[in-house]
């Protein structure tokens, strides 16, 4: 496995994820109440050995570089690395990435120095747990150049992913890059099998955006100025070189949407997940922040997920994800809510200026009553706040201290809502 030079892309705006990539990388995003999303992809190396990773970043870095510095750190005895490549200025370039591709060519001086005999390509913002080991060997098996992993989707689906056409032996002989909802795509269906039972219809091969190259196939996709993977490289590959589709058949999402990352957060909390962190095989790494378990004082959780150093008081909560070091005071109701907690507790210093300033101390305070709603991190939410229970005819938008999209009401970073407040 040390042949392999594994490159997670976590550079993109997320602009879909807004206002969560406000201040953050998608990658950083917060996911199941104490992990980042680029812990998916990373962990799935760690688990199948390879321990040669590099992380291109570019977009609001600074969190996402704070967290990969005090999770992924190897032994002196191992030759591994997890290691920041950010956009920078050189003599042979001075702008910023401008796709996928133009990000691995812009490093290519640094992935050299490790001569790899292949590159594993990954994203940095999707839920997924695959046996990288085997995606690496059918790529060996296959003498393919590019292998790319793909899984089947619905045609809704398929609407914002790349789509393959494969032969009888997974010979990639076609793709096309997001064809939208109108454009017919029927001589896309994949054949009929037991996984169409899953999707319920028509269904189509998508591309994960997970790839494998030999190292001299990357050297020469990228010997020109194309800058993105999915529009440009793999189709231009498809007809010169031999394309193979590694069909993976698990649980994959690819978290695009705030609609999206809501619903793969409250799907963690149902009494057989399909994405399951309880798995000691192939564990999800993170941050190790030596917090406190979590204290329930008086409370009724159903259904919910509770990280730790949490303090929750007489408090209902339901079909819910609370955050590391989330405080839930007394008289309190949480229904289909993701928090994602602090990075901080609060002193007592700091309660008495809030009291004296009259704002509320970071948590959930004392009778409020929250549904169908993100909030994201160190958010105060004041005593007696309504959130998402009045108005369920709810439109779309930026509404100052809290945002409505795909209809789930989204709390920002460091929001303050005053008690009292109906949303």
């Amino acid at each position: 496995m040390s042949e392999v030079l594994s490159i997670v892309l976590g550079g993109g705006k997320g602009t879909r994820l807004f206002p969560l990539t406000q201040a953050r990388a998608k990658p950083a995003v917060p996911f199941g109440g104490k992990f980042r999303l680029v812990d998916i992809p990373i962990s799935n190396c760690i688990n199948a050995n390879l321990r040669q990773i590099y992380i291109l970043t570019q977009f609001n870095s600074a969190s996402l570089h704070l967290h990969l510095a005090q999770t992924y750190v190897f032994d002196s005895f191992t030759n591994g690395f997890v290691e920041i490549l950010a956009a920078e200025q050189t003599f042979e370039h001075s702008g910023w990435y401008e796709g996928t591709a133009d990000a691995v060519r812009k490093n290519f001086p640094h992935f050299r120095t490790q001569n790899p005999s292949y590159y594993l390509i990954l994203s940095g913002d999707q839920l997924y747990r695959m046996d990288l080991k085997d995606l690496l060997e059918q790529h060996r098996l296959s003498g393919a150049a590019i292998t790319i992993a793909c899984t089947t989707v619905s045609r809704e689906d398929a609407s914002q992913l790349g789509i393959l056409k494969v032969d009888k032996n997974n010979v990639v002989t076609e793709f096309l890059e997001k064809p939208g909802p109108v454009k017919d795509i029927s001589d896309f269906k994949a054949v009929s099998d037991s996984r169409q039972e899953k999707n319920k219809g028509d269904i189509f091969l998508a591309s994960m955006g997970i790839y494998v190259f030999n190292a001299s196939t990357m050297e020469e996709c990228l010997a020109n100025e194309l800058a993105d993977f999915g529009k440009e490289i793999i189709p231009g590959a498809i007809n010169n070189l031999k394309v193979n589709a590694y069909i993976f058949d698990g649980y994959w999402e690819d978290i695009g949407t705030i609609r999206n990352f809501y619903e793969a957060n409250l799907e963690l909390t149902t009494l057989r997940p399909r994405f399951d962190f309880y798995d000691e095989d192939m564990p999800i790494y993170t941050h190790m922040r030596n917090l406190p378990p979590s204290k329930m004082n008086f409370s009724n959780m159903n259904q919910s997920i509770a990280a730790e150093g949490c303090i929750i008081t007489n408090a209902s909560i339901t079909n819910s994800i609370v955050g590391v070091r989330t405080i839930i005071e007394s008289g309190s109701s949480l229904n289909g809510v993701v928090c994602m907690g602090a990075d901080y507790y609060e002193s007592e210093i700091q309660k008495q200026q809030n009291a004296e300033a009259r704002l509320p101390n970071i948590g959930i305070g004392k009778g409020a009553i929250i549904k169908g709603a993100i909030i994201d991190k160190n958010a105060c939410i004041g005593e007696g706040c309504r959130i998402g229970i009045d108005d369920l005819n709810r439109s779309d938008g930026n509404y100052g201290h809290y945002y409505i999209i795909d209809g789930i009401i989204v709390i920002p970073k460091n929001a303050v809502l005053y008690p009292g407040t109906v949303i």
